[in-house]
């Protein structure tokens, strides 16, 4: 097989699992924990200072978008590591605080990421809950690379474990 053929067959197969991972968690969120979530990002100074903006929240999946600003570019002018990780972070933490009850928050106990490709323009993380659970919740991320046109790339893969605790 050729190389280009085994890519495709490779990203196929990563496609299917994808479908199969979404179908996990019921596909409603609870409005209380929308409005929680929409509160819990306002207030984070972090997000603010990248520009990052909650685009969707579902149950188990929440998207944030951020520019890749002057400040947050590595030394080749690409996003730098630490914005894509903080992205991809946050929106798989959402996405885990979205199945979790009213009085449940997350943190993150441990997250792996794969760099994909360097990312420039706007930067679109989706995170998604792959098996919630009440001591562990399983998660991952995409984070994306949008050119002005609505080109997307795949710049990197987060996956990691969230754990559920009571403030």
């Amino acid at each position: 097989m050729l190389r280009t053929d085994l890519i495709a067959v490779a990203k196929a197969w990563m496609d299917r699992r994808y479908r199969q991972q979404e179908n996990t968690v019921p596909p409603t969120v609870i409005p209380a924990n929308a409005t929680r979530i929409r509160e819990s990002f306002a207030r984070q100074t972090m997000m603010t200072s990248l520009g990052a903006e909650l685009a969707s929240i579902e149950h188990g999946r929440v998207t944030i978008t951020a520019p890749v600003l002057q400040g947050f570019r590595q030394q080749q002018g690409f996003a730098h590591g630490g914005l894509v990780f903080t992205l991809g972070d946050t929106a798989a933490g959402y996405a885990a605080l979205s199945v979790m009850p009213a009085d449940v928050e997350v943190l993150s106990v441990e997250l792996k990421i794969n760099l994909l490709a360097p990312g420039r323009g706007r930067l679109v993380a989706e995170g998604r809950v792959v098996r919630p659970g009440r001591r562990l919740v399983v998660v991952t991320a995409d984070v994306w690379s949008e050119d002005p046109s609505g080109h997307r790339a795949r710049i990197a893969l987060l996956q990691g474990t969230m754990i559920p605790v009571r403030p």
